[in-house]
């Protein structure tokens, strides 16, 4: 019998290697088929892309709230169609340049601001990726959208043409369609040239790992169930509580606890899956079999 591993990898995705390759390349590493990845992350990017797997790939939905950091680079004088630096060049212009306040400019942007999102994504139209239409010719209105920017700077580089963008923010949020806003703003076409992602709620870009270090060491490399303690709260069950959850029954709780979805699990650090707090019950939303 093949066995299963539950866990999460904090993957270390070069540019170049889609989000479904990472999943491929993980897949083939520990020979299984039930792996999944959070957060898609565009060829061409780099950071973190957390990755999931066997029991783990069912805690993924949990993480859509997670907080997100991204570093990108800004260049001024040019608009792509795709609104980075792989995209159609539609206009240049080199008699641009940026501000000398970056502080100000970045606070025009920081906070819950709207934000179109750009046509090459993987926003579904009528069932359809927008990227997929976009590739066609096939030009959509993309609605716009509420996202929130919790912290953003702006700063110099080397090329007076080019500045760097430090952010977090929400879930939905597109830092191309941010390069090309702040452009914008001041007059001037805008595109993203390198992205790196730098964050996914726990997941950190410095304790990321590359195909190669997971390679030579699969299982130092794997995160354990437990690690979802840092996405959703945890609830401790009791026997025999823990075996009626384990069954799919809703269980009475002691104590009056706000309602929220959380990890199960027992005194013995048994993780038994997720559930949903209500009044004084605790009602199994996903159960975990009986795993290590």
């Amino acid at each position: 019998m093949t066995m299963e591993y539950n866990g999460f990898i904090n993957f270390l995705k070069p540019p170049g290697m889609t989000s479904h390759d990472a999943v491929s390349c993980i897949r083939r590493i520990y020979g299984q088929k039930k792996v999944g990845h959070a957060g898609t992350l565009d060829p061409a990017a780099a950071g973190v892309l957390p990755i999931a797997l066997g029991q783990a790939t069912r805690l993924i939905e949990f993480m859509s709230e997670v907080e997100k950091g991204y570093i990108a680079e800004i260049w001024a004088g040019i608009k792509t169609d795709s609104g980075d630096d792989t995209g159609k060049v539609l206009l240049r212009d080199e008699n641009v340049a940026w501000p000398e306040d970056l502080a100000a400019l970045a606070a025009q942007f920081s906070g819950t601001i709207w934000q179109q999102p750009p046509q090459y994504s993987a926003i579904k139209i009528q069932g359809e990726r927008a990227y997929n239409l976009a590739r066609n010719n096939i030009q959509v209105d993309m609605p716009k959208r509420q996202v929130t920017v919790h912290a953003l700077t702006l700063n110099n580089s080397d090329d007076e043409r080019k500045i760097m963008l430090e952010a977090r923010c929400s879930k939905g949020t597109y830092i191309r369609s941010l390069c090309q806003d702040i452009g914008a703003y001041i007059g001037i076409p805008a595109t993203m040239g390198f992205l790196l992602r730098t964050q996914v709620g726990p997941f950190l870009l410095e304790e990321a790992v590359s195909e190669m270090e997971i390679r030579e060491n699969p299982l130092e490399r794997l995160l354990p169930l437990s690690f979802a303690q840092h996405f959703l709260p945890v609830f401790t069950l009791l026997e025999p509580w823990a075996v009626r959850f384990q069954h799919g029954q809703t269980v009475r709780i002691d104590t009056f606890c706000k309602e929220e979805v959380v990890l199960v699990k027992t005194t013995e650090e048994n993780y038994l899956g997720v559930g949903k707090i209500m009044n004084k019950y605790l009602k199994p939303v996903k159960v975990f079999p009986s795993v290590d």
